[in-house]
């Protein structure tokens, strides 16, 4: 079978719903924090925040019937709203 035509890959889903997962993926990877409790807890605050965000931006698309265009520039938006604002973890060798 070819892979474009199999509905179970995410290269044959319609765009609009692959932006719409890419925008929910990039809210909520954020670094790890660093090892102060400021950080673990900036951390913590801002996952909650972010996942917030996605929780409702997917209501309005799943119960509200938003269309997913809108709903991904929305949730883009909140993102921006809520950088990164803490000491990410860095492993040894540099790594986040």
């Amino acid at each position: 079978m070819n892979k474009r035509s199999d509905p179970q890959r995410v290269d044959s889903w319609p765009e609009p719903v692959v932006a719409l997962l890419r925008a929910v993926h990039d809210a909520l990877d954020i670094p790890l924090p660093g090892l102060t409790d400021e950080d673990e807890h900036a951390y913590t605050k801002l996952l909650d925040s972010r996942a917030a965000d996605a929780r409702i931006i997917l209501a309005c698309v799943l119960d509200a019937g938003h269309e997913a265009g809108g709903a991904t520039a929305s949730l883009r938006a909140c993102t921006a709203r809520h950088p990164v604002t803490y000491t990410p973890w860095i492993g040894h060798g540099g790594e986040r």
